[in-house]
């Protein structure tokens, strides 16, 4: 199984959105700083996940909630899911 993840920084509240075989890990690994894009702005807490069959469905679903209309869709989501 393949997992699309959305972390949210603890210091600054910017989201983060990947794709992984093992989310713990892997939000283990962001948090350690061995990821150049997220070191900045450790630590993070997984707010999100999605689970796939594939690793090609989590791949699309990755790019398109880094996409324009994907980040504005899962912003709605997690505002009503989080209130």
């Amino acid at each position: 199984m393949y997992f699309v993840y959305i972390l949210q920084s603890k210091k600054n509240q910017s989201l983060y959105i990947g794709y992984t075989e093992d989310v713990s890990n892997r939000l283990k690994e962001h948090n350690k700083g061995k990821s150049k894009a997220t070191k900045p702005f450790r630590p993070y807490k997984l707010i999100f996940y999605e689970a796939f069959l594939n690793r090609k469905d989590a791949k699309a679903r990755e790019i398109y909630l880094k996409s324009g209309w994907g980040f504005r869709n899962i912003k709605k989501i997690l505002i009503n899911y989080l209130s």
